[in-house]
């Protein structure tokens, strides 16, 4: 018996030790290899391959002569010259080949040993992507002028391909106006993140940002404004935070009044495309129609069936397409459009159309009826499909929003579906045969408000939704993260919103397996080489922060701080953070009741998220004792537009009883609240937190305490709180708003410090 128990714990040591090793052989694999997205395979090699003055670029197919230039572009940035270029010997040298054995799409192969690196691919996209995998192998200071005499790649064998085809990133250049200069970094990173597809969104009612020769005052007129709303409030908000202060390059002076926005000439547009082009990204360029044209209506009223345009209820009076010279003002800007832009698929937007002006307009009623049109919406249809006979008649492919979905489409437009509160459009559309972009707000809108789940929800998003059977899942080729700048006034803000985000949906959209713990790691290994292009990005999460935090006896600060050279500093007085505030070096006891404002500084002090901490001296809530208790919650329902979870009032339309936390089917109008009310039942006295995501607002009370204030209309974000409670019954009140637009709810805690997770069903009482 006793040899027994000894072989079998030699087998468990020797198979822990197994593991303990194929952990470390991980941990190593990620130090020498930080790439996102993970290649399909890679098997690490001995050693390294230097790269001195004497290596030569060899062997260059001339189908990559770009991609040589491209990669030697980039060595040259280390070395301080290029490389020379010609033929030779494999050895000590660096080759590019091409394998007509390689079948996937921008597939490659890296082979990578100490005597020679190697570059495989089949297309000179496969090629390129094999370039900016070398780019992430080598040291992260690009551009530092700080030129080596050797550079070492290491010892690596890799093949590659991406899962999706279409990975793509959205910019609005409209609500604010970013430089071609930034569209040009922007595009070196999409390059690098191994994405091929920029989405440009140019037009909008806020300002028209791409010239059109035929129509001059589109940019002479609608490229200005003065200071609207959203101006107005990152005005205010750069009082506490520069990002938002708006840049003075996209100021100037006119006729006494300071007027705010700017264009992009087409010769400039020209150079940002060849740009991308030899990245091998395709840029999508959208003129929004026929709804969104505010700033084109302005200059050139014919275009609405009023002779002018203005907010409505919700969106701006459209153009009119029920008159002919609508169509012909579309198909001349679409014509220099595509003189610009050698793109396949050109975006026409679609969305967000309000139709009022076309059911009052007694020549569009005629029009309607003369083509046999019964609704607004069909003639919306009418308009989206006679462009996209226009755009194929010049070999082109029309893309749009999912609404251009209703009342009909032919089945070779693109979608972009964003509509997250439709679930059924994108399943609609790949039935129906058309190509998806998959793009819902939730979670891949990057101008929504990161907060500590984003990375995770971004990386664990599935494009590929369910009720479709394999042949329909082929339609879905890609998605994108779209990037809205009514409120990102600033590059340094665009950074800040995208970043790190892209490179989850990059990681998910080529390599499409979960590898979550791992791109962690190598996501912290990526900062670096952000610091190096100068990447505004948002600094990595402090873990194990409440925002309202209670205590009984004594709390204690001392949080982990997310990278080492960071330095985490505090103020106890509510003013901001900055370089000079205290550093919180050692744990901060806490004896009172006091407001702590929480920042991480970067070495060159720069700020991250500034955490407000309150805390709030707190007796341990002594439970209800109620009669007859049953399970589940139950929830009042009161349809209609509440902009606040406090303005609920008066009797429900209707109730039920939940067992869990969750919105009731039966909620089914487009804006409305509900209450929840009952018991938790809490298992053992404690301080426990609780998380609350909402989309739009609610309000969480725990024992006649406000816990969570999360209200509001907002996109989805977690806040968070504390309650000191003893253990029984505990009376709760859960308050949730909806404006409209699709919801989110969920509700998770923690207890004393512990793994924060779902609220068990079996705690719900009433």
């Amino acid at each position: 018996m006793k040899n027994n128990f000894k072989k079998t714990s030699i087998i468990i040591i020797l198979f822990l030790c197994t593991i303990f090793q194929d952990d470390l052989k991980a941990q190593e694999a990620n130090a020498k290899f930080p790439l996102i997205p993970y290649p399909t395979a890679l098997t690490a090699g001995k050693g390294t391959f230097d790269i001195t003055a004497n290596t030569k670029i060899i062997s260059v197919d001339p189908r990559f002569a770009n991609e040589a230039e491209q990669l030697n572009q980039l060595l040259a940035q280390y070395l301080g010259k290029p490389l020379k270029q010609g033929e030779g010997s494999a050895a000590r040298n660096i080759s590019l080949r091409f394998d007509d054995a390689i079948k996937a799409p921008e597939g490659y192969q890296l082979n990578i040993t100490q005597n020679a690196l190697i570059l495989v691919a089949k297309e000179a996209s496969g090629m390129f992507r094999a370039v900016e995998t070398i780019r992430q192998l080598l040291p992260p200071e690009e551009h530092s002028q700080l030129f080596v005499k050797k550079l070492s790649v290491p010892a690596v064998i890799i093949s590659d391909h991406p899962a999706f085809a279409w990975r793509g990133i959205h910019l609005d250049v409209s609500r604010h106006f970013f430089s071609v200069d930034y569209l040009k970094k922007f595009i070196d990173l999409l390059a690098l993140y191994k994405f091929n597809k920029f989405h440009l969104h140019l037009t909008d009612d806020q300002g028209w940002r791409i010239e059109i020769k035929k129509y001059p005052k589109l940019t002479e007129e609608g490229a200005w404004r003065t200071f609207n709303d959203q101006d107005s409030a990152m005005i205010a908000k750069s009082k506490d935070n520069p990002d938002f202060t708006l840049d003075p390059k996209h100021l100037i002076q006119r006729n006494g009044k300071t007027l705010y926005g700017g264009f992009y000439t087409q010769e400039q547009m020209k150079g940002v495309v060849a740009y991308a082009l030899a990245r091998h990204i395709d840029i999508i360029p959208e003129i929004d129609m026929p709804g969104h044209m505010m700033a084109a209506i302005t200059s050139y009223p014919f275009l609405s069936c009023t002779g002018g345009s203005k907010f409505g209820k919700l969106f701006t009076t459209p153009i009119c397409p029920s008159n002919e010279s609508t169509y012909e003002f579309a198909q001349n800007v679409f014509t220099e459009i595509m003189e610009i832009f050698p793109s396949e698929y050109i975006h026409i937007g679609g969305d967000e159309v309000d139709r009022t002006s076309w059911e009052q307009s007694e020549s569009t009623k005629a029009f309607m009826a003369k083509n046999d049109l019964k609704t607004s919406a069909e003639l919306q249809s009418y308009f989206i499909n006679r462009m996209e006979k226009f755009f194929n008649s010049k070999g082109r492919k029309l893309i749009g929003w999912d609404e251009i979905l209703e009342d009909g489409i032919s089945p070779t437009a693109m979608i972009t579906y964003w509509r997250s509160w439709v679930p059924s459009a994108p399943i609609k559309a790949a039935k129906n045969g058309n190509q998806v972009v998959m793009s819902p707000g939730n979670p891949l809108y990057f101008d929504y408000l990161p907060d500590q789940n984003s990375i995770s929800n971004v990386y664990h998003f599935n494009p590929i939704p369910k009720g479709l059977i394999d042949k329909e899942a082929k339609n879905i080729i890609g998605a994108q993260a779209n990037t809205w700048s009514e409120r990102i006034p600033t590059e340094n803000r665009a950074d800040y919103m995208v970043f790190p985000r892209m490179t989850a949906l990059a990681e998910r959209l080529w390599t499409n397996k979960d590898k979550y713990e791992s791109y962690q790691q190598r996501l912290k290994m990526n900062f670096p080489r952000l610091d190096a292009l100068h990447v505004h990005y948002r600094l990595p999460d402090i873990d194990g922060l409440v925002e309202q935090n209670v205590f009984t006896d004594q709390a204690v600060l001392n949080p982990e701080k997310p990278m080492p050279d960071l330095t985490l500093r505090y103020t106890t007085d509510g003013s901001l953070p900055d370089s000079t505030s205290t550093a919180l070096n050692a744990p901060f006891t806490i004896q009172k009741s006091m407001f702590i404002r929480l920042a991480a500084f970067t070495p060159k002090n720069s700020r991250g998220d500034v955490y407000d901490l309150h805390y709030t001296q707190q007796t341990l809530a002594e439970p209800a004792k109620p009669a007859g208790i049953a399970a589940g919650w139950i929830c009042n329902y009161y349809p209609g537009e509440y902009k606040s979870a406090k303005l609920m009032a008066g009797k429900p339309n209707a109730a039920y009883k939940v067992d869990e936390i969750v919105v009731p089917k039966e909620a089914s109008a487009p804006s409305f609240g509900l209450k929840y009310f009952g018991y938790l039942e809490i298992p053992a006295d404690g301080i426990y937190s609780f998380y609350l995501t909402c989309d739009d607002g609610g309000i969480l009370k725990i024992a006649d305490r406000e816990v969570v204030n999360n209200d509001g209309w907002h996109a989805p974000v977690e806040k968070s709180g504390q309650v000191a409670l003893k253990a029984g019954l505990q009376p709760v009140a859960l308050d949730f708003v909806e404006g409209g637009g699709g919801y989110t709810l969920k509700l998770k805690y923690s207890v004393n410090g512990s793994a924060i997770t779902e609220v068990p069903s079996a705690w719900l009482k009433h």
